[in-house]
């Protein structure tokens, strides 16, 4: 048996008691603490990366970087879930990758390796830690922005309720600041549903509007024309003097639209 080949089968063999070394010594060095779900994590995550590297020293260097992205990938998604800053994944990699190197140098002149051989056996690990690294910051980046916008679409639906108030009429309070991403989910999703609610009259009501710009304010009162051709009477209430302003700025038309200074206004003029 080639001595690469023998050393590859000892990692592979005593991978967990090597990972259980290596996490010890890098704890002690980082002063990091970690709970015992995410010490668990760690050690199950670094005994598969160590076979992976292991198995990869019999395998064409192509082949085994696939199979280490493809891990690398559902890792990234697991620490994503696990960590919160990416900053708890990142801050231990340099002090591993150097007892990794250090620990695979040790094992492989044991097992009789030449100089060039040990060389040869770091350098295809660092290669492929460093792969490894790659694909785990980009698939823990796309699994929290994915995560972000859930987050968003879920605040989107909370801040853009539409509230029936009594047959054929209900509210649309806007809470907050009201931004392109707000405009799109009322456009795509809100103003959509509204038809299949059976309302005659919807309440368009900025009393909890924050700040507004022009840009946003076509967009805002674009949805008034979208509804109207739907057959759907808006009212706009709550438009502060600010906002009234940014109307203005807009270009938008006031004397074209129903207003009211409040809610109980707006429904008082539909009785």
């Amino acid at each position: 048996m080639e001595p690469i080949q023998k050393v590859s089968n000892y990692l592979v063999d005593n991978a967990e008691t090597i990972i259980r070394d290596i996490t010890d010594t890098a704890l002690e060095n980082l002063s990091i603490k970690l709970t015992q779900e995410e010490l668990e994590h760690a050690l199950q995550k670094n005994v598969q990366f160590l076979v992976l590297l292991s198995e990869s020293l019999q395998d064409s260097k192509e082949s085994a970087e696939e199979v280490l992205k493809e891990w690398s990938k559902q890792n990234g998604e697991a620490e994503a879930r696990l960590f919160h800053q990416f900053s708890a994944v990142i801050k231990p990699y340099a002090v591993n990758r150097l007892l990794f190197l250090q620990k695979i140098s040790q094992i492989s002149m044991e097992h009789g390796l030449s100089t060039e051989d040990v060389v040869k056996v770091n350098n295809r690990f660092c290669y492929l830690m460093d792969v490894s690294m790659s694909e785990t910051i980009q698939a823990y980046e796309m699994y929290r922005d994915k995560l972000m916008k859930d987050h968003q679409r879920e605040i989107n639906e909370l801040s853009a309720p539409i509230v029936p108030i009594q047959d054929g009429v209900a509210v649309l309070p806007l809470i907050g600041a009201i931004d392109y991403t707000r405009v799109q989910h009322l456009l795509n999703y809100v103003v959509p549903s509204i038809p299949s609610l059976k309302v005659d009259h919807l309440i368009i009501d900025f009393s909890g509007i924050l700040a507004i710009d022009t840009e946003i304010a076509q967009h805002i009162f674009t949805i008034h024309n979208v509804l109207g051709l739907l057959g759907i009477h808006v009212l706009f209430s709550g438009i502060r003097p600010n906002l009234s302003m940014t109307v203005v700025k807009a270009g938008i038309d006031f004397t074209s639209f129903d207003t009211y200074g409040s809610v109980k206004h707006a429904m008082d003029s539909l009785k």
